[in-house]
C-alpha cells in the first residue's frame, strides 16, 4: 500500500476524503471548532507516522483511523491543559456575560470597575488593564509583557476570580 511506503499523495487523498467524517467524530464529543481542527491535526500526524502498525486483517481502515481520533479526543477531554482552558473560560464568560447581560451603559459605570481592578495585585491588574479596557487578548498580553502565555492565563483567571468577589457577582 502507498500509504506504508509514506506517498504523499496518497496521504493527501486518504486526508482529502476523510477528514471532514473524522472531524464530525471529533465535533461530536467537543464543541470548539479551533480544538477540534488541532485534535484533527494530531489524528492526521498520528496516522501517518503509525500507519505502519495498522493490520487490515483486524478491520477496516477507516475503522482504524476513527479509533485513533476518538482516543485522541478523549486524551485532550482528560487532560489536565484542557481542564484548565475550560474553567478559565467559563470564568472570563461568567464575568463579561455578568456585564453584558444584567447591566447596560447607564446602569453599570466603567469607572466603578475600574476602581475595584485597583484593588488586585499589580501583576493581576495589568493582565486585567491591558484585557478588558484594551482589548488585548492573552496572546498578545503575553508577547507585550514577555511572560509565558499560561502564566498570564492563571494570573488572568485568579484576577477574575478576585473580581467577582469585589463586585458580589
Amino acid at each position: 500500500m502507498l500509504l506504508q511506503q509514506k506517498d504523499q499523495s496518497a496521504f493527501a487523498y486518504l486526508y482529502d476524503n476523510y477528514s471532514p467524517a473524522l472531524n464530525s467524530v471529533i465535533l461530536k464529543m467537543i464543541d470548539d471548532t479551533q480544538l477540534s481542527e488541532d485534535i484533527l491535526q494530531e489524528t492526521f500526524v498520528k496516522i501517518w507516522n503509525n500507519f505502519g502498525q495498522y493490520d487490515a486483517s483486524k478491520g477496516r481502515l477507516f475503522t482504524w483511523m476513527i479509533n485513533i481520533t476518538r482516543n485522541l479526543t478523549i486524551d485532550t477531554l482528560r487532560s489536565k491543559g484542557f481542564k484548565k482552558q475550560q474553567k478559565i473560560s467559563q470564568d472570563e464568560n461568567f464575568v463579561s456575560g455578568n456585564i453584558d447581560k444584567n447591566f447596560n451603559v447607564t446602569k453599570f459605570d466603567t469607572i466603578v470597575l475600574r476602581k475595584q481592578v485597583q484593588f488586585l495585585k499589580p501583576d493581576q491588574k495589568i493582565i486585567i488593564d491591558l484585557a478588558y479596557f484594551n482589548g488585548y487578548t492573552q496572546e498578545e498580553i503575553s508577547k507585550e509583557m514577555r511572560i509565558p502565555l499560561g502564566t498570564v492565563k492563571t494570573r488572568m483567571r485568579t484576577a477574575i476570580i478576585e473580581l467577582r468577589k469585589l463586585l458580589q457577582f
